[in-house]
């Protein structure tokens, strides 16, 4: 027995060549990809740094402490 697909056929197949004829990397294939795979991470990464950066700074000057 078998079971129907997600997709009809013809749909299933025009997305098959949409995405092979596509020339990018595999993760950046999608219309929504580049905010997961670049910006998202890149948001995170600059907002690490900068309180790594304020915690250098806040150590180094001795400010911020609790009493």
């Amino acid at each position: 027995m078998t079971e129907p697909g997600f997709l009809a056929r013809e749909r299933l197949l025009k997305r098959q060549q949409l995405f092979q004829s596509i020339h990018k990397h595999t993760y950046l294939k999608g219309p929504y990809d580049k905010i997961t795979s670049v910006a998202i991470p890149l948001a995170l990464a600059l907002a690490s740094g900068t309180l790594i950066v304020r915690g250098i700074y806040n150590m180094s000057h001795g400010v911020g402490k609790k009493e």
